[in-house]
């Protein structure tokens, strides 16, 4: 396990970060256990745990699975909604509803169109099903996320398209979150015009926040606003990889992909505008020439963290007092943690410039499992990996006791 030092530029209220101040010994190597649950999985880009043990995966390449605890990969779940695997595109996130118990339903995230229409991030609700009879009602009812059993999708309905559709197949997002209220968050790159994060009137580089069912909140940001798009929470990002609730605000905290370096830990605020291109700790590929203006503007916001070079973050979740982030270039595990003396000096109304760090960084696993694409909390004890490979992993990592 090796500490990082890092640059880190931004203000941050207290109320903001206190909650995630470190109060324990730091995340180390020698105190997590992992466990190989499977490797038998192509290009695994999401996970979501079942009430009762299982798992479900995406495969990026168009493929719903079920993985049971013994590590038995299920066929491919049948009644996806069609899906493009163009590019950096294909088959995205996967999350339970948060009353998924009573009404069984998932929510997938995913590019689809076409080379004469163009391609976007779309998003499908649907119900969880088993795909066969377990028996009489009751008993159906008591086994319907048994390991044991095949699932199918019933009941599609598409709640999102992000618009317009455009040509290329990179920097499509495609992070689903749900926050402590019950919407739904849904994240969206750039496309690759990265003057698309800037306007209002397209839904590339911006965060929305919708209802469960996909009508749009009459809080949201921009419902009043002509000029925008009523389904925009926040903007100016670039291709956000991570959406995570936090555990006690119940609010959602991003980090999304910056050029060459300049990956942000951002926590998106409503109408907020994050600055790609116009500001940015990033720069050009290759040349290495500035962006935009600089890396500070009036009325855009800083990063909570940032990362240069680049670690291409992606996934993202709490563990206890840490933010787990994986790292596909890096091959490991970021783990961020508040510092408690930092915070308390900015609360002192200290200038901006001399806020050294909020956050400590430490890393774990470097090469040791591969490109990490998604992580994912299950409880105080236990998070889990998914690995980007053609024969890509799930692994469970369990805090031990000392």
């Amino acid at each position: 396990m090796k500490k990082i030092p890092t640059s880190i530029v931004f203000v941050c209220v207290y109320l903001l970060c206190t909650s995630l101040m470190a109060s324990g010994q730091a995340l180390s190597e020698s105190l997590l256990k992992n466990t190989l649950i499977t490797d038998q999985l192509n290009r695994p880009w999401s996970l979501a745990f079942l009430p009762e043990g299982n798992y479900l995966v995406t495969e990026r390449g168009g493929v719903l699975r079920s993985i049971d605890q013994q590590g038995v990969v299920s066929p491919p779940i049948q009644g996806l909604p069609s899906i493009s695997a163009i590019g950096q595109g294909g088959l995205f996130d996967v999350v339970l509803h948060p009353a998924f118990k009573d009404n069984a339903f998932i929510y997938l995230s995913y590019v689809a169109g076409d080379s004469k229409i163009g391609f976007s991030t779309e998003v499908v609700r649907a119900t969880l099903a088993p795909s066969k009879s377990v028996g009489n009602l009751a008993t159906q009812a008591k086994n319907l996320y048994q390991p044991s059993l095949q699932y199918s999708l019933t009941a599609l309905k598409k709640i999102f398209t992000a618009l317009p559709k455009t040509q290329g197949g990179r920097h499509f997002g495609g992070r689903l979150a749900f926050d402590k209220a019950g919407y739904l968050f849904i994240s969206l790159g750039d496309r690759g015009d990265r003057q698309h994060s800037q306007d209002l009137q397209t839904h590339h580089g911006s965060i929305v926040r919708l209802s469960d069912s996909g009508d749009i909140p009459k809080d949201n940001p921009f419902v009043n606003n002509k000029a925008a798009l009523p389904e925009i929470y926040s903007y100016g990002h670039r291709n956000v990889q991570g959406l995570a609730m936090h555990p006690i605000t119940g609010e959602i905290w991003s980090h999304e992909h910056g050029p060459q370096g300049g990956d942000e830990v951002n926590k998106p605020m409503p109408g907020k505008n994050y600055g790609w291109p116009v500001i940015t700790y990033g720069s050009e590929y290759g040349s290495g020439w500035p962006i935009g203006e600089g890396v500070q503007a009036d009325g855009l916001e800083q990063p909570l963290y940032y990362w240069t070079p680049s670690i291409a973050p992606s996934g993202m979740a709490f563990f206890n007092d840490d933010i787990l982030v994986g790292s596909l270039k890096f091959k490991l595990l970021a783990v961020l943690s508040a510092n408690k003396q930092a915070l308390q000096a900015q609360t002192k109304n200290s200038p901006a410039k001399n806020i050294q760090k909020l956050f400590d960084e430490v890393r774990l696993f470097e090469n040791s499992f591969g490109r990490i694409r998604d992580v994912r909390t299950q409880d105080n004890k236990t998070f889990y990996l998914l690995t980007d490979a053609d024969r890509g992993k799930l692994i469970r990592v369990t805090k031990e006791t000392q």
